[in-house]
C-alpha cells in the first residue's frame, strides 16, 4: 500500500482518483452488495495507545473506535497479499517494518509490472498525521487513503479494481477472518465488506508510533543517550544557518500533525527546488505536486513534509526516491538551494523560503547526520506486534511437522 503514490489520468496529470473520502463517494465506488458504510465500527475494548506519558494522544475517528482484535484483524490484512488482484503484493510489500515500513526503492512495480512515479513514505507515527499521500491535502484518513492503492488505475498499483467480490469472497472463506471479523466488528455480524477491510487496516496502521530512539531518551531524561557528535548535530538542526527546523519541528519532526482534541491541524506542503525543468520552477511534466489537485501554479513542486523519525533506514529520500544517501540530501539539495541549483537552468524560484543554501564542513555534515541518525528507534523496527503475523504461524506450522516427523522417526 504505497501511501506516496499518486493515481493521474494519462499524460495529462489530472487528479484521476478520489478528492475526499465522504461516505457519499464511498458509496459510489463500492459494489451495491458490499456497502455498509453506515454499519457500526464495534464498540472500543481496553484498547491503549502504546506510547509514553509525554507523547500526545493520535486523534481517534469517532466513526471507527480502536479496540484490540480490529487492530490484530488490521494487522493481517496488511500483510496479506489476497488484497492484489494477484496475489504478489501486500500493504506490507511497500511499506516494510525493517526499513521503518517504506521499501528501500525509489518507486515500486505494481500488478502489471508498470513502475510508480513516487516513493513509499513511511507510516511511522502515522495517526498524527492530518493529510496523507505526497501531495493531497483532501485525503484526510487512513480509511480513505486505501482506496488510493488497492483501486488507483492511474498507475495501477494493487489492481483491485473490479475484482471487489472476489476479495471478499477470499477472505470470507477462511475461518480466522470469519472469527476476527466478527470480533471486530459485532454490530453487523461480522459482516466482511470493503469499509470493514479499510477500518481494520487502518486501526492497525494507527498503533504504528514511534517514541523510543536515542535522541527521545536523551529529552527524556538519559543525557548519555546520543553522542557528542549528535548534539552538535542536534545544535545545527535546530540552529538558524540550517534552517532544518521551520519545517521539521515538533513532537514528530514536521510541520504536518495533529493531535487528540486539536481542532486546527497543522499542514504543510513545500517547494524544496529539487527540480527546475524550464527556468521558471517546472517540475517533471508527470508528477507537479500539490499543483495537481489544487491547480495554483504558486503550489507546483510542493510536496508534503515527512516525519525525521527514523530517518536512517528510510532511504532513498524525496518524493520519487531519486536521492541516494543523507548526505546528498544535505549537501547536493538543501546546503545549494535545491539541487536543481546544479542544473543548467539554476536554483527553482518557487522554492520555498527556507530554502536558502548554507556552508557545512565535513565535520559538520557527519555531526548532522550523527543527530538524525539518533532518531531510530530500533524497537519499532523490530517491534513483534507490527510484524508479520502469517511468518509467524508458517513457523508454528513448519515447527509442529518437524516436530511430529521426530516423534514419528522415533516410533520406528
Amino acid at each position: 500500500m504505497r501511501s506516496g503514490q499518486q493515481n493521474r489520468k494519462g499524460n495529462s496529470g489530472a487528479l484521476l482518483l478520489i478528492p475526499i473520502c465522504s461516505a457519499a463517494i464511498l458509496l459510489l465506488l463500492l459494489p451495491a452488495t458490499l456497502r455498509s458504510v453506515h454499519a457500526s465500527c464495534g464498540q472500543a475494548d481496553d484498547f491503549r495507545w502504546n506510547k509514553p506519558e509525554w507523547a500526545p494522544a493520535p486523534p481517534e475517528p469517532a466513526d471507527n473506535p480502536m479496540s484490540r482484535v480490529k487492530v490484530q484483524l488490521g494487522r493481517r490484512l496488511f500483510y496479506d497479499k489476497r488484497l492484489s488482484r494477484d496475489g504478489s503484493l501486500s500493504c506490507a510489500t511497500c511499506h516494510q517494518q525493517s526499513h521503518a515500513f517504506t521499501d528501500g526503492q525509489p518507486a515500486h512495480l505494481g500488478v502489471d509490472g508498470k513502475l510508480g512515479i513516487r516513493n513509499a513514505m513511511t507510516l511511522t507515527n502515522v495517526a498524527y498525521l492530518p493529510s496523507y499521500t505526497w501531495a493531497n491535502p483532501l485525503i484526510t484518513s487512513l480509511e480513505c487513503q486505501m482506496q488510493v492503492p488497492l483501486f488507483g488505475e492511474h498507475p495501477v498499483e494493487m489492481g483491485m479494481t473490479g475484482h471487489e467480490r472476489q476479495l471478499i469472497a477470499a477472505l470470507a472463506a477462511d475461518p480466522d477472518y470469519q472469527q476476527l471479523f466478527a470480533s471486530a466488528f459485532p454490530d453487523n455480524s461480522g459482516a466482511i465488506t470493503l469499509p470493514h477491510i479499510f477500518q481494520a487496516i487502518a486501526a492497525f496502521e494507527r498503533t504504528l508510533l514511534s517514541f523510543d530512539s536515542p535522541y527521545d531518551r536523551y529529552r527524556h531524561g538519559e543525557p548519555n543517550a546520543i553522542s557528542p557528535a549528535a548534539r552538535r548535530g542536534e545544535a545545527l538542526f535546530f540552529g538558524e544557518r540550517l534552517e532544518c527546523y521551520h519545517c521539521h519541528d515538533g513532537v514528530n519532526f514536521t510541520d504536518n500533525f495533529v493531535r487528540q482534541g486539536q481542532m486546527i491541524p497543522e499542514k504543510g506542503f513545500h517547494n524544496t527546488g529539487l527540480y527546475n525543468e524550464d527556468g521558471h520552477g517546472a517540475y517533471k511534466s508527470w508528477d507537479h505536486g500539490l499543483r495537481d489537485v489544487t491547480g495554483n501554479a504558486e503550489d507546483e513542486g510542493a510536496f508534503r513534509t515527512t516525519t525525521l523519525r527514523n530517518i536512517a533506514v528510510t532511504a532513498p529520500y524525496m518524493h520519487d526516491g531519486s536521492i541516494a544517501t543523507l548526505d546528498e540530501v544535505i549537501r547536493k539539495h538543501y546546503a545549494v538551494k535545491g539541487r536543481a541549483a546544479l542544473g543548467p537552468n539554476g536554483a527553482n524560484p518557487l522554492r520555498s523560503e527556507f530554502i536558502e543554501g548554507f556552508q557545512l564542513s565535513k565535520s559538520e555534515t557527519r555531526d548532522l547526520i550523527a543527530f538524525l541518525r539518533s532518531l531510530t528507534d530500533e524497537d519499532f523496527l523490530r517491534n513483534p506486534a507490527f510484524s508479520d503475523p502469517f511468518v509467524k504461524s508458517q513457523t508454528r506450522v513448519e515447527t509442529l511437522k518437524t516436530g511430529e516427523a521426530s516423534r514419528h522417526a522415533e516410533a520406528h
